[in-house]
């Protein structure tokens, strides 16, 4: 007599749903039974999306998974070890010339986490590398002009450096260890550091070229499922909450303006190349500079895809600390830039 379970008998050998994946399905449904055209115009907002999004995200899991297949990270692991203060302020300055957005970074974050480098360097190009780039810049400067660009440079700067050694502290005091959740599996899993000599050209060796494949695989799977989730919720958010809503809220002059702008720049970010146009038109209409600053910064960093990333890949007290440095860091930029800055330019 068969005295296995119902469900076990019944059910054991179907595969289990991701949570990720049945959201999304759910929410997708949702939105279909509400307005089937906004179901399928989030749908195609969604993989527009990823598919802009593509290459800078390719581009870091590729190197991310190189590192691991050639045995690199031991060499980059070693070079953060011992120069806390030094890695901090290379970490900031580099990540403000990185090209890689908020969503890009992922992978590498991931990566050098898993390598056991240390939180607070990794922290510093994570609050840096969004906020500015090459490109970034000289679209800044064309539209809102280069004072402005070159304060949100330094802005980016700024927010690693502080964000490094506020980690750094919290290290020392022993309140970060561990940051990546457990058992994320794959590139964004616990820590690992290759073994075996280090080979440049991993595809030479059948085990190493394996093992590039698994971690690009597991990588870009995992980071796939979180940004299709974020990606629906950002088209919902931009198709139901109109973006004169977010004009009124971070209009006018003062302290209060700059604030609201900091916390409405997380959730209404639209992209970092499309946000421009509406700032420079708001700061015509006579928003404050300062505002406009922080409302960049804040939603660059924090933007929908990359938070919900960073939730699904470190412990809840990394994130919270993230979402605080970001918070506190685009505040502060937009105040000072709001009270020395600006009245110069």
């Amino acid at each position: 007599m068969n005295t296995l379970p119902l469900k076990q008998r019944h059910w054991g050998h179907l595969p289990s749903v991701d949570g990720v994946w049945l959201a999304f399905g759910l929410l997708l449904l949702a939105t279909l039974a509400a307005s089937p055209r906004q179901a399928g115009d989030s749908l195609v907002f969604t993989l527009a999306s990823l598919w802009q999004t593509a290459p800078y995200l390719l581009l870091s899991v590729a190197v991310a998974a190189w590192t691991r297949a050639s045995g690199a990270d031991r060499s980059i692991a070693r070079a953060f070890n011992g120069r806390p203060v030094t890695m901090v302020v290379t970490a900031a300055a580099f990540g403000a010339l990185s090209p890689f957005c908020s969503c890009g970074v992922i992978p590498l974050i991931a990566a050098l986490l898993g390598m056991g480098v240390p939180l607070a360097p990794v922290m510093a190009f994570w609050l840096a590398s969004p906020v500015i780039d090459p490109p970034m810049f000289i679209l800044t400067a064309g539209l809102l002009g280069a004072g402005f660009a070159l304060a949100k440079t330094l802005a980016a700067i700024g927010l690693g450096l502080a964000g490094g050694f506020v980690t750094l502290a919290l290290v020392h005091a022993g309140r970060l260890a561990d940051p990546l959740r457990p058992g994320v599996g794959g590139g964004c899993g616990t820590p690992f550091v290759a073994s075996g000599p280090l080979a440049w050209a991993f595809w030479h060796h059948a085990d190493r070229r394996a093992r590039f494949a698994r971690e690009a695989r597991s990588t870009t799977l995992f980071l796939g499922k979180w940004l299709s989730l974020a990606f629906l919720l950002e088209s919902l958010m931009l198709t139901y909450v109109p973006a004169d809503w977010i004009a009124g809220g971070i209009g006018g002059d003062g302290l209060l303006p700059i604030l609201a702008a900091t916390l409405v720049g997380v959730p209404a970010y639209l992209n970092g190349y499309a946000a421009l146009p509406l700032v420079s038109g708001l700061i015509e209409q006579g928003m404050a500079p300062g505002a406009g600053l922080a409302f960049l910064v804040a939603g660059g960093v924090t933007s929908l895809p990359a938070a919900m990333a960073v939730f699904a890949l470190v412990r809840v007290r990394v994130f919270v600390l993230y979402l605080a440095l970001s918070l506190a860091g685009s505040f502060a930029a937009g105040l000072l830039y709001q009270q020395w800055l600006a009245p110069v330019g």
